[in-house]
């Protein structure tokens, strides 16, 4: 059986054919995508109550919601915010859940369960769960007129447009951003309406009295059944000026006749969107799991271009940003990594074995590869770049099998055995060594895939595709590259007796120089006398990696490299959306100064969606934020501009805070460095996040500092006088109800336009709450039914109130956030916050604790998941090897070169400049598996000779130089495989290249010196020389 495919050149090519099939077919059909599908394990819940201040919401919402959440073990975390008249509560699941839906649905019948403790005035919580689902496209219609903008056509448009790209199979949903809300407004004049004796109220119940869209019964009889209905729905603007009214003497006029009734704008508006040049509505839109994103964007880019020909001049639609450009220029530059680092592996083969065996163990690469697509499809794996990049990876690593199995089927056929004798006795042999050794690197890479959370399915893939690849390889080492190597060199290898014509030639043989190779044999021959000295000359490089860890700065995840920004900015609590509008169109200006700025996006009021897949969103209902997209002209030199801009803003605008955020890799994180303090009362807690913020700001670097429990807030309140309120017939609930009611409006009745619902709401004229005079010449109605003026019943006092009241894990806790120019290492900054926190003796009072956030516990957290499984997966490989050499000793000198090989990665590193970030962790992880695989080649022909057991130096150094060329062959050719990732550039590639790369390196000389003085040391041959040797590794000639 073990030569069966070679025997069988049919199974042979169907073998090859299916392979073939079946990694075109999902090449072409995998679904497409820049980054992973992160769970949605984010979730928030928003609650109104309006009217209450931040304490009573607190009180009557918040903890009650919190109280039912807690109660469910799947929730991670909960931090909420109670702020005037609103509620906000962001939930995250547990790493473990994988399937968050049925955790949402439990988390719907506990927010249901607290609503019922709501008291009344309460409105209904609503739960958005699909806070991670990034937009793949975004649209934007704009105004391009000099007349006024007409923000109900731009909305109209917009809605149309939506519906047009949610009909395209594939699409998911969309999201209209900057959309103006329509209403009815009926203005009343206060004047002539106090004459009649009538209120915003009254007004408001007759037209909703008017309003006949309730059920009025059915007609049943025997034969029939007939709905019954009472005439008079609201169709029109006219019908509505025609509802009668009442005055307080009895007559009858019309609503047209005191009131201005007109179809408007909900004033003041929620939210805007300037895009580009002018105002405008953005439309975003995801597409669902499971598509390839360039031809859905096709198909979505058809629908558009067909929509804006139907379009009036006045109106403009742009493409503000679309994920098809990016995925197709990531996968390019990939799999432009993966061709080249593929050609530098076959160069290197045909130099170090000659053109026939770089044939055939190139075969490897493609075929491989294309195993990996088939099982990528299998196991619904997209390509993305994390999955990509494990296929580069593997580049280096999944010819090892090749390599080994054609040299030894080469060897075999020079003794004079026949090609089918060599393939079956190659293959028995090398069968086991090779399973033990492909897993040993299987189960390195294993704790990246077994990683729970968004951690570990942001590089989960990287680990998967190296495994496939890994598994790949060695399927096609045992089966169809053996066949292929006797089909090949069968007949072409010389037979015992037969001597070569002339001089060896390099590129039928390989590289072969006698000087080279004495120099080295004597080298060997030198430590392998003083074996300790050999010993200490090894360890040299890992001790001096162990040192340079201590130099490294910490980093999570490295910045993306983006032709993109995120620019927010945040006004005092009491700024209102034209205020914000304001300042972000003076910002955008100012940014339109610099060349690089390609174009700047404002979302005034509210986040911008979510272009970014591990963008924070939220923030909706916040007049006094903004946050812009900047699209810049290319991602070179993105990171000196934006420290740039931060600059030249911070100077700008010092009352304004701006932060200029680069796009970041990984999972998600408000802050790049966060301090909790928790406690009981709100004073001491502002007291301390001022005394932490100053610590903070005082650290070069630190450009901005924000506290969630904020600075207070003015409120305007009302200084009733007790007696002339009880003279009128008032309580202070029905003076704040007629207010509310002059100032906001009541809703009232609605009106259909087509498919639309149109509300009607009835409120004061304009100049009535525009100031506070305005409000204190309110008139209010008496229990008489006399008006008198709101000054004659109190006067208008401005007061401060809490802005906000912030929990995290139900606990009151202010956290302050320190936000850092571009490129620098939070890690940095909060070693330096500790420091400066002990010098200045800072203590809290009993019942206070602090607490860290940020990119710090983010970090720590992920690194916790991933060394979770490192133990069992240890002892795993630890077994691999006691069990393939028999002995505890040899298995604990590879194991001493899995420890030093993580040295070399941290030296590889440090002569690199680049951070121990996570992607360094994963290439050490990855390292240790590689590593070791030289060492059990030299070991493994150590400990199959009698004489080198008995520790004959020269006959060691035999042994070592023949197994040489096979390590330096899979050496050179795994640095290879690394060499387009490392001068790919940026932050994040480089430094798993780097690690990996730099470490096969350093671990040549520890197979080559270290395990051979280690085993002349420690004698371990002399009692195991009589065992069935575990594996063999023949070397190349």
């Amino acid at each position: 059986m073990s030569n069966a495919f070679f025997r069988n050149p049919r199974l042979v090519v169907l073998t090859l054919l299916v392979i073939l099939v079946a990694g075109l077919s999902a090449l072409e059909l995998l679904p497409r995508r820049e980054d992973p599908k992160l769970t949605g394990r984010f979730g928030s819940v928003t609650t109104r109550f309006p009217g209450a201040t931040a304490e009573r919401v607190e009180a009557l919402v918040t903890e009650k919601l919190e109280q039912e959440l807690e109660q469910l073990s799947e929730i991670k975390e909960l931090q909420s915010s109670s702020r005037r008249g609103f509620s906000s509560i962001q939930v995250k699941l547990r790493d473990e859940i994988t399937d968050a839906d049925p955790v949402w649905s439990k988390l719907r019948d506990k927010i249901a369960a607290a609503s019922l403790l709501f008291p009344a005035g309460v409105l209904a919580p609503e739960l958005d769960d699909e806070v991670v689902d990034a937009s793949t496209l975004i649209l934007g219609l704009s105004w391009n007129s000099d007349a006024p903008v007409r923000r109900g056509i731009l909305r109209r448009f917009a809605e149309s447009l939506s519906d047009r790209v949610r009909r395209v199979s594939g699409t998911k949903k969309t999201l209209l951003y900057g959309a103006a809300e329509e209403e009815i407004l009926v203005r009343v004049d206060e004047l002539q309406a106090r004459a009649l004796g009538l209120s915003a109220a009254a007004i408001s119940q007759a037209i909703e009295g008017t309003d006949a869209k309730v059920a009025a019964g059915r007609m049943r009889s025997s034969r029939s059944e007939f709905l019954i209905g009472v005439e008079g729905e609201l169709s029109s603007l006219a019908a509505l000026r025609d509802i009668p009214l009442r005055s307080s003497d009895g007559r009858i006029l019309r609503l047209g006749e005191i009131a201005r009734v007109e179809r408007s704008e909900r004033a003041p508006m929620r939210e805007k969107a300037y895009l580009g040049g002018g105002e405008g509505v953005a439309v975003s839109v995801t597409m669902m799991e499971g598509r390839r994103i360039d031809r859905w964007a096709a198909d979505v880019q058809a629908q558009v271009e067909e929509f804006r020909r139907q379009l009036p001049s006045t109106v403009r639609l742009e493409v503000l940003f679309d994920q098809s450009r990016y995925v197709q220029v990531r996968l390019a530059e990939l799999m432009g990594n993966f061709l080249l680092g593929a050609l530098l592996v076959g160069l290197v083969i045909w130099f170090m074995m000659g053109w026939r065996s770089a044939l055939l163990v190139g075969s490897a690469l493609p075929l491989a590869s294309l195993m990996v697509l088939g099982a990528m499809r299998l196991m619904e794996i997209p390509l993305h770049q994390m999955s990509v990049t494990g296929l580069i990876i593997a580049l280096g690593l999944l010819i090892d099998n090749a390599i080994v199995i054609v040299d030894e089927v080469r060897t075999r056929l020079r003794t004079g055995l026949a090609a089918a004798e060599a393939i079956s006795r190659s293959v028995q042999h090398l069968f086991v060594p090779l399973l033990g050794s492909t897993l040993t690197t299987v189960f390195a890479f294993m704790p990246i895939v077994l990683m729970p959370g968004a951690v570990g399915e942001f590089v989960g893939s990287i680990g998967l595709s190296v495994i496939l690849a890994l598994l790949s390889s060695f399927f096609l080492a045992m089966t169809v590259v053996p066949a292929l190597t006797g089909y090949l060199l069968g007949r072409r290898e010389l037979r015992p007796g037969q001597e070569a014509r002339g001089r060896p030639q390099w590129w039928r043989e390989g590289f072969r120089s006698q000087g080279l190779s004495r120099a080295y044999r004597a080298s060997l021959g030198f430590f392998f006398a003083r074996p300790l000295l050999g010993i200490l000359l090894a360890l040299l490089l890992p001790l001096a990696g162990f040192w340079a860890g201590t130099q490294l700065q910490e980093q999570f995840f490295p910045p993306a490299e983006r032709d993109q920004f995120v620019l927010q900015i945040t006004l005092p609590p009491s700024a209102s959306l034209a205020q914000t509008s304001e300042r972000a169109l003076e910002i955008r200006e100012q940014l339109r100064k610099h060349e690089q700025v390609a174009a700047v996006h404002w979302f005034v009021g509210r986040g911008a969606p979510r272009f970014y897949y591990n963008l924070l969103g939220g923030r909706e209902n916040s007049p006094m934020f903004a946050q812009a997209l900047v699209q810049l002209r290319s991602s070179e030199g993105a990171l000196a501009l934006i420290n740039e801009l931060q600059l030249e803003l911070d100077a700008g605008y010092p009352d304004t805070q701006i932060i200029c955020k680069q796009l970041e890799q990984g999972p998600p994180f408000d802050a790049p460095v966060e301090i909790r303090i928790y406690g009981p009362d709100l004073k001491q807690l502002r007291l301390y996040g001022e005394e932490t913020r100053a610590v903070l700001a005082s650290i070069p670097g630190v450009t901005h500092t924000r506290a969630s429990l904020a600075d207070a807030q003015p409120k305007l309140e009302v200084e009733l006088l007790p007696d002339e309120a009880e003279l009128a017939g008032l309580s202070r609930v029905q003076i704040a109800r007629q207010m509310q009611l002059g100032l906001e409006g009541r809703l009232g009745g609605s009106m259909l336009e087509a498919s639309e619902e149109l509300r009607v709401r009835v409120r004061l004229e304009d100049h009535n709450r525009e100031d506070t005079q305005g409000i204190a010449s309110l008139e209010l109605l008496g229990a008489a039914g006399r008006p008198m003026p709101l000054t004659a019943l109190g006067s208008l006092t401005l007061l401060p109130e809490t802005a906000a009241i912030p929990h995290f894990q139900t606990q009151r806790c202010n956290t302050v956030q320190g936000f850092l120019l571009a490129g620098e290492l939070p890690s940095a900054y909060l070693s330096e916050f500790n420091q400066r926190w002990q010098e200045r003796g800072l203590e809290l009072r009993p019942g206070y604790h602090i607490g860290f956030g940020g990119e710090s516990k983010t970090r720590n957290e992920a690194v916790a998941k991933l060394m979770a499984s490192v133990g069992l997966l240890v002892t795993l490989i630890a077994a691999t090897l006691v069990l393939s050499f028999k002995s505890f000793r040899l298995a604990g000198v590879i194991s001493m070169v899995a420890l030093l090989a993580i040295g070399l990665a941290m030296l590889s590193l440090w002569l690199f400049g680049y951070p121990f970030g996570f992607t360094g962790i994963v290439g050490a992880m990855g390292l240790v598996g590689v590593a070791i695989n030289d060492s059990i080649v030299v070991l493994a022909g150590l400990r199959e000779n009698a004489s080198a057991c008995s520790g004959n130096p020269n006959v060691v150094v035999d042994i070592v130089s023949r197994s040489t060329r096979h390590i330096i062959a899979t050496t050179v050719t795994t640095v290879a495989g690394f060499l387009p990732l490392i001068l790919s550039g940026g932050g994040f590639w480089p430094p798993i290249a780097i690690t990996i790369a730099g470490g096969v390196l350093g671990s040549t000389i520890l197979a080559l010196y270290f395990v051979p003085s280690a085993f002349l040391l420690l004698g371990a041959g002399r009692q195991s020389s009589k065992l069935e040797p575990p594996r063999h590794f023949p070397t190349l000639p």
